[in-house]
C-alpha cells in the first residue's frame, strides 16, 4: 500500500529512489548527454562577453577619456571589432541556450510519458480490491502532479543542479583569474547566502507538502462530488457539497499561501545579498581607482574601471545559479516525495496474476464449481480466519453449475450474490477453497483467457466518451460491423440506434450521460454479446433499473441468448428468473434452498416468502 501522503513528504534524498528515477533516462542517453553538454557550452560562452566589454572600457573608452589627443578612428575600429564579437557570443549563446532547452524539455517531457504510462498500465493490471482501498483523486494525483514532479526534478533539478554548478565554477574560475582580491570580497556573502537559504528551504520543502498533501484532497473531494452528481442534486445537497469542498479549498489557499510568503521572502533575500556583494565591490574596487584605499583591504592596484563594471555583472550574474541551487533542493524534495508515492504505486504487489504455468482454455465446455469457498473483500482476512468473524461475505460455499445450464441467485442484498459472479471471473481470489471452471482451478487458468469467455452485465452500466459502436466493441478494430448489428437486433435496441442522427457514430457523453437507464443497458447486453462470450453470460441485476416494455424486451433477448450457454444470473425481480433452469437461495454467504421456481415455492421456504413479498409489494403499487 502507498504510505500515507504526509509521511512520505517527508523523505529526504534517497540514493535508492533516485537510482530508479535515473533508470528511465537511459533510453535517451544520447539525448540527455547532448543537452547537457550544450548547457554547458552555454555557460562557459556567458561570462565572454563581459570581458569583452572589459576590453572595450579599459582599452578604448577610459583612454580616450583621459587622453582626448588619441585618434578616435583606431579606439573607434577597435570598438567595432568588440560589439561585432560581442554581438556575435550573443547569437552564439542564444542558439545553444535554445538547442539545450529544447533537448532538455524533450527529454523531460519524454520521461514524464514513459512514466506516466508505466503507472496507468500497472494500475489496469490491480486487482479490484486495490481501487476499494485508494480514492480515485488520489490516484489521479499519481499520474499528473506527482508524475510532474519528477519531470521537473529532472529537468530543473538534475540538470539545473548540473548546469548551475558548473556556470558557478565558471564565474568563480573566471573572477579569481582577473582578480583574486576582487572575487573575495564578492564571496564574502556567499556563508550569509548558505544559512539563508537552508533556512528557507527547509520552511519551503514543509509549506510544498502541505500544499501538495491538500491539493491531493482537493482532487479527490472533486472527483467524488462529479462522480456523484446524481445523488448530491437529488438529495439538495449542493450548498453541503459546496461548503465541505470550500473548506478543503480553503484549506489548499492556506497552504498555498504560506508557500508564496516563504517564496516571497527568499527570492528577495537572495537578491538583497546579491547586491551587497556588489555594493562591497564597488566599495573596495572604487577606493583603489580613486586612489583613496585605506591600509589593509588587500585589493590589488591594477583594479580598472572596466574591471569594477566586470565584477559587478559576474557578482550579479554568480547569484543567479546560486539562487537556481535552492530551487533545486526545492525540486528534488517534491521529486523524492513524489516519487515514493508513484514507485509505491507501481512496486504494490499484484496479488491477481497468472501463474507460470497458467493454462489456456481448451475446449471449454462451461461447467463451474464453488468448492467449500470462503471468502471476504477485506485484504486482512486470511484463511487462518475464524469462521464466526464477520468479515467473511461467502462461507463454505458449495455450488456446482453444468454446462449450458441457468442458474439464478437470489437474496437479500449482502447475501454474497455479487461476489460469486466476481469470483468467477476471477476478479478476487478466495481465501479458502477453489472456483473451478471445467474443473480447472480459475487460479490456474490465464486471466486474459478466461475473461475472453465471460460476458458480463453489470446494473451500473458504464460507457466511455465516444460513438456507440466504439462502446459496443470497446474499440477493437477485428469486430465486424455486422456483429454489431445482428447484437443489437437481438437485444432490441437496433432501430433506437437507426434512429438517432448518426446512427451507430452517435457521440455517447462521458458514462452516457445522454442516454437513459433502459437504453444503457440495453446496450451493455449488446457489448456482451459482440464480444462473444461463448459459454458463460453473468447477469448482475440487469434489469433492476428498466422499465416493464424494456424488461420484457430483454427477457426476449436473453432467451435465445442464453442457449446453450452456462449462464449465472442475478435478480431482485424473481419474475425475470422463473424460466431459470435453478434457482440458488442465498442467504449470509450461504446456500439455504435451491431448485426450480415451482419447486421453491412448493417448498414454502425462504423464497416463498421473498416471492409473496415482492406481489404484495406489487398489488399495493397497482
Amino acid at each position: 500500500m502507498t504510505p500515507p501522503e504526509a509521511d512520505i513528504d517527508q523523505k529526504g534524498f534517497d540514493l535508492e529512489l533516485t537510482r530508479r528515477i535515473l533508470a528511465y533516462l537511459r533510453p535517451y542517453t544520447k539525448l540527455a548527454v547532448g543537452g547537457v553538454g550544450l548547457a554547458l557550452l552555454t555557460a562557459m560562452v556567458q561570462p565572454l562577453p563581459t570581458l569583452l566589454q572589459r576590453r572595450a572600457i579599459d582599452k578604448y573608452l577610459v583612454p580616450y577619456v583621459q587622453d582626448n589627443s588619441l585618434n578616435p578612428d583606431v579606439l573607434y575600429r577597435g570598438l567595432v571589432l568588440i560589439v561585432l564579437g560581442y554581438v556575435g557570443l550573443k547569437i552564439v549563446e542564444f542558439i545553444l541556450n535554445y538547442a539545450s532547452t529544447i533537448a532538455i524539455g524533450y527529454l523531460g517531457q519524454s520521461v514524464l510519458r514513459d512514466i506516466r504510462a508505466d503507472v496507468f498500465t500497472k494500475l489496469q493490471r490491480l486487482q479490484l480490491s486495490y481501487f476499494d482501498q485508494n480514492p480515485v483523486g488520489r490516484l489521479i494525483t499519481r499520474v499528473t502532479s506527482d508524475v510532474d514532479a519528477i519531470n521537473q526534478f529532472i529537468t530543473g533539478g538534475l540538470i539545473s543542479l548540473i548546469t548551475s554548478s558548473f556556470l558557478i565554477l565558471v564565474f568563480v574560475t573566471v573572477m579569481l583569474t582577473v582578480n583574486w582580491q576582487l572575487a573575495l570580497i564578492s564571496f564574502t556573502v556567499l556563508p550569509i547566502l548558505f544559512v539563508a537559504t537552508n533556512f528557507f528551504r527547509t520552511r519551503l520543502r514543509d509549506a510544498f507538502r502541505v500544499t501538495r498533501t491538500q491539493q491531493a484532497i482537493v482532487n479527490s473531494k472533486l472527483n467524488e462530488n462529479i462522480t456523484g452528481m446524481l445523488t448530491v442534486q437529488l438529495f439538495g445537497r449542493q450548498r453541503r457539497s459546496a461548503l465541505d469542498f470550500d473548506h478543503s479549498n480553503r484549506a489548499l489557499l492556506t497552504a498555498s499561501e504560506n508557500s508564496v510568503r516563504w517564496f516571497s521572502l527568499f527570492m528577495p533575500t537572495v537578491a538583497v545579498l546579491g547586491q551587497v556583494a556588489v555594493a562591497l565591490v564597488l566599495y573596495f574596487a572604487a577606493r583603489q581607482i580613486l586612489g583613496t584605499d585605506a591600509v589593509g583591504t588587500g585589493v590589488a592596484a591594477a583594479v580598472t574601471v572596466g574591471t569594477l563594471f566586470a565584477f559587478v555583472q559576474w557578482t550579479q550574474q554568480l547569484f543567479q545559479p546560486i539562487q537556481d541551487l535552492a530551487d533545486v533542493f526545492n525540486n528534488l524534495q517534491a521529486a523524492m516525495a513524489s516519487s515514493e508515492r508513484i514507485f509505491g504505486v507501481l512496486d504494490t504487489a499484484e496479488e491477481i496474476t497468472d501463474k507460470p504455468d497458467a493454462k489456456p482454455l481448451k475446449n471449454f465446455e462451461g461447467r463451474v464449481d464453488f468448492d467449500d469457498v470462503w471468502f471476504a473483500y477485506d485484504g486482512s482476512v486470511r484463511s487462518d480466519t475464524p469462521d464466526t468473524d464477520d468479515r467473511w461475505i461467502l462461507r463454505g460455499l458449495d455450488l456446482h453449475i453444468q454446462p449450458g445450464e441457468s442458474v439464478a441467485l437470489v437474496g437479500a442484498t449482502g447475501a454474497g450474490k455479487t461476489s460469486v459472479t466476481a469470483l468467477v471471473s476471477r476478479f478476487y481470489d478466495v481465501q479458502r477453497g477453489a472456483v473451478r471452471v471445467d474443473g480447472t482451478d480459475v487460479r490456474d487458468l490465464q486471466q486474459y483467457d478466461l475473461r475472453r469467455h465471460v460476458g458480463v452485465v453489470l446494473q451500473d452500466v458504464f460507457l466511455f466518451a465516444g460513438t456507440i459502436e466504439g462502446n459496443l466493441t470497446l474499440g477493437n478494430p477485428e469486430i465486424p460491423h455486422e456483429r454489431v448489428v445482428e447484437a443489437c437486433k437481438y437485444v432490441g435496441v437496433h432501430e433506437y440506434i437507426l434512429g438517432l442522427e448518426d446512427g451507430y457514430q452517435t457521440e455517447v457523453r462521458e458514462r452516457g450521460a445522454t442516454l437513459s437507464t433502459g437504453q444503457k443497458q440495453l446496450l451493455a447486453f449488446a457489448r456482451a454479446l459482440i464480444q462473444n462470450p461463448d459459454i458463460l453470460l453473468v447477469l448482475d441485476e440487469a434489469t433492476a433499473n428498466v422499465d416493464t416494455e424494456t424488461e420484457l424486451r430483454i427477457q426476449d433477448a436473453l432467451t435465445k441468448v442464453m442457449r446453450g450457454r452456462t449462464s449465472i444470473i442475478i435478480a431482485h425481480r424473481l419474475s425475470t428468473i422463473e424460466h431459470c433452469d435453478r434457482i440458488i437461495v442465498m442467504r449470509k454467504g450461504r446456500i439455504v434452498e435451491q431448485g426450480s421456481h415451482m419447486e421453491l415455492l412448493a417448498k414454502g421456504g425462504y423464497y416463498a416468502k421473498l416471492n409473496r413479498l415482492q406481489y404484495a409489494q406489487g398489488d399495493a403499487a397497482d
